[in-house]
């Protein structure tokens, strides 16, 4: 990403949150709209949140508190950041391009990764809530090819590059 500012890391910062934040909603969207339509339980930060306070309900179910759902929206969208990072990061670094094709790899490899990470937080937590595992964690790889690509088209609309988004 070729920045045209003096203050190139302040540039990348500010280009991560606004980057970061669009596509953590749109796939935190995503994962509602799956929820509901499929009637399973896959409100990430619903789960996140009762997870990090350990707040898992004693039949298994998640905390309706809303200082849960509120550290569970922070720490989902501080990560959604964090990861806009890397993204640019490796972007900067010419690892790929700021096209469709890259957000989807990106997207899928993130998944893949958020799927072990989560995988590993549900073994190791003293008291996970109770849901349908695997279909959440199969569902979680798509929602985050959805922020890769949100997150590309994103950095694309900021950085404007001279070539199309589709190449």
């Amino acid at each position: 990403i070729a920045f045209n500012t003096k203050n190139r890391f302040n540039m990348k910062v500010l280009y991560a949150v606004i980057a970061g934040l669009g596509p953590t909603a749109a796939m935190t969207a995503f994962l509602y709209l799956l929820s509901y339509a499929t009637h399973r339980v896959m409100k990430v930060t619903r789960i996140l949140g009762t997870m990090l306070m350990n707040r898992t309900q004693p039949d298994g179910s998640l905390s309706e508190a809303t200082n849960t759902k509120v550290y569970g929206t922070v720490a989902h969208y501080l990560a959604g950041i964090i990861f806009a990072l890397f993204y640019i990061a490796l972007w900067h670094s010419e690892v790929g391009r700021i096209n469709a094709s890259w957000g989807f790899l990106f997207g899928l490899a993130h998944g893949l990764m958020a799927m072990f990470i989560w995988y590993l937080f549900f073994m190791v937590h003293p008291r996970p809530p109770i849901i349908a595992l695997r279909s959440y964690l199969t569902t979680l790889v798509f929602a985050h090819i959805v922020y890769g690509l949100v997150l590309t088209y994103t950095v694309y609309l900021l950085a404007k590059p001279d070539y199309s988004f589709w190449s």
